[in-house]
């Protein structure tokens, strides 16, 4: 059980580092994480499968941003499910300030050391 939990934490930094690159980099090639049957959950709204949630990423009104994980929580939710909290900060095309962010993904195996990411809810912590 501690050896899934080391797999399990070691797989959530993999993907959180991978995600939040790649959301830097290349927000398109987000779609690739993501099924027909994914949610994602931004702010509220809820979008339904890889291509709504991609077309949401390239929709926010931003260029660039940076994320920096504060503190990451990482459960084993079924024999072939990880759920990922975390906590941290973001800063926006050229403004100096960072806003303070929460991210909770469910990933769920594909096949082997394949995920996906089922759930993703995203807020910005305000007060």
């Amino acid at each position: 059980r501690i050896l899934l939990l080391i797999m399990a934490e070691q797989i959530a930094q993999q993907f959180a580092q991978h995600y939040y690159q790649t959301f830097s980099t290349n927000r398109p090639a987000l779609g690739s994480l993501y099924q027909a049957d994914s949610i994602f959950t931004f702010e509220g709204e809820q979008h339904v499968g890889a291509q709504a949630i991609v077309m949401k990423l390239q929709q926010l009104p931003f260029q660039t941003v940076q994320h920096q994980v504060i503190s990451m929580d990482v459960q084993q939710s079924s024999e072939n499910a990880i759920l990922v909290f975390i906590n941290g900060t973001l800063k926006v095309d050229q403004d100096v300030n960072q806003l303070k962010f929460s991210q909770c993904f469910q990933l769920v195996s594909s096949g082997g050391s394949n995920f996906y990411v089922k759930n993703d809810m995203f807020r910005i912590n305000v007060g």
